[in-house]
């Protein structure tokens, strides 16, 4: 569908700033939300949007910005995609809610059997629906629990599973998220991330800390987002899954970030070949609405009986509408292929990007949509991210000092080219005024510092 909203003008630039930033309504919206809202949440930078049509968003001012942040990769299908807007429209006028916890839901069962349909794993699947991704991974740390009888579990350093109680103890990205929470749940231990060797599950947490009878499960994502979108090498996640084997373990897939098509595949874990026992969904999977999933191998999910688990909201019929419109948008409109196609455009231009600034740029990674630039410091990325954000181009930040993209699924050749060009003037911009910083310094000091080199704060 290509039905375009009556607001939205094609022949407009994208981005088009009319005001400065943050605007004046802006900064009514700012000053409202920061006398009532939680201090705890954590903004980024001063956008207060109001709408959005596929890669772009419009702010209360009138401001245009190009979006490869997708609300943090949730609008896969971009922003108000037509056929999840009229799905979402015709279900809000036909049943907004009944719990399928206790009754039967006709679209219920209709989204599970959709997502069964894509698992990447083979014999039969059975799905949970949540709210969220923090719920969904919950839910798959309690199957996991009781369906194996043990009570300890694995996740990673970097990782990041949420911030409920469970979820945040898997958490390794960052201690503030723990800080102040303790005890956190009991039974929980970390691994370093890739590119580090997995001998340290089996040479220090197996031989000093747990033995592998008592593991229940281990739970990784095959792509690390908040952790900085940090992508396994080759054969990492399969032995990974050889040693759950030998032990018994589940191996819990978070694809979360992930999944649902950002890297070119439905799920990023398809990539490696590998099969989990378990695969945990949300964000991108109903396109903005709250729907989040857990899908196991039917044999797990059918350990445990009525009561067991349950969800007054998850899976209520109109997240259910949305995530039912946003897999045949995906399907119908070839959106893997698309994330392919540009997120290698995105990838071959950054590179030749860091070739320019290799001092500042350390590492440019990712599959498809999922794309991540790392710079020497978390202040650097921090300023990259605010220069973008300041031309109009909006990116997140992501682990100690990478900055993530990750746009719509739905993203074109001439956005991305937009985006390229938009983010290069941004590192730009930060490499002349670490220059002029490293220069200053220099000059006090009675040198001055050599002409082209970027002074990188050490």
């Amino acid at each position: 569908m290509t039905t375009i909203p009556d607001w939205f003008d094609p022949d407009r630039p994208q981005p088009h700033l009319v005001t400065e930033l943050p605007g004046p309504q802006a900064r009514e919206v700012l000053a409202r939300d920061q006398a009532v809202t939680s201090p705890s949440l954590p903004r980024a930078y001063a956008i207060a949007p109001r709408r959005g049509h596929g890669a772009v968003v419009e702010d209360v001012d009138g401001n245009l910005f190009l979006d490869f942040n997708a609300g943090i990769a949730v609008t896969s299908t971009g922003h108000c995609h037509p056929s999840v807007v009229e799905a979402v429209q015709q279900q809000a006028a036909t049943l907004l809610h009944y719990s399928a916890s206790d009754f039967y839901l006709p679209l219920y069962g209709q989204m599970c059997q959709a997502l069964a349909e894509t698992a990447p794993m083979d014999g039969p699947v059975r799905v949970f629906l949540t709210n969220s991704g923090a719920e969904a991974v919950e839910g798959a740390l309690k199957l996991s629990r009781y369906a194996t009888g043990r009570q300890y579990v694995i996740s990673f350093y970097g990782s990041f599973h949420g911030r409920t109680y469970g979820a945040m103890t898997l958490t390794g990205s960052k201690s503030k998220y723990h800080k102040g929470f303790g005890p956190l749940l009991p039974g929980v231990l970390h691994a370093p991330y890739a590119p580090a060797s997995l001998d340290f599950i089996e040479e220090v947490l197996f031989e000093h800390q747990v033995d592998p009878s008592e593991v229940a499960a281990i739970f990784v994502e095959p792509i690390q987002g908040e952790g900085g979108f940090i992508v396994p090498p080759a054969g990492w996640l399969a032995r990974l899954r050889r040693i759950c084997d030998r032990h018994g373990i589940l191996l819990v897939a978070d694809e979360v970030q992930c999944g649902m098509g950002r890297t070119g595949r439905m799920w990023a874990i398809e990539h490696t070949g590998v099969q989990p026992d378990i695969l945990i969904s949300a964000k991108g999977i109903a396109s903005g609405l709250p729907l989040g999933a857990f899908l196991a191998r039917a044999e797990l999910m059918e350990a445990w009986g009525p009561g067991a688990h349950g969800s007054t909201y998850g899976g209520s019929p109109v997240p259910c509408a949305a995530g039912l419109a946003t897999l045949r948008v995906i399907q119908d409109e070839g959106l893997l292929d698309n994330a392919t196609e540009q997120g290698e455009f995105l990838l071959a231009g950054l590179r030749e990007l860091q070739q320019a600034y290799p001092q500042l740029l350390v590492d440019v990674r990712g599959v498809g949509l999922m794309i991540g630039v790392e710079f020497p410091t978390g202040e650097i990325a921090g300023q990259v991210q605010q220069a973008a954000f300041s031309r109009g181009l909006l990116v997140l930040e992501a682990g100690v000092n990478a900055v993530r993209m990750s746009p719509p699924l739905v993203i074109t050749r001439a956005q991305a080219q937009t985006g390229l060009r938009l983010f290069g003037a941004a590192v730009a911009e930060v490499a002349a005024d670490l220059q002029a910083a490293g220069n200053g310094k220099a000059e006090a000091g009675g040198e001055v510092a050599a002409g082209g080199a970027v002074a990188v704060p050490g």
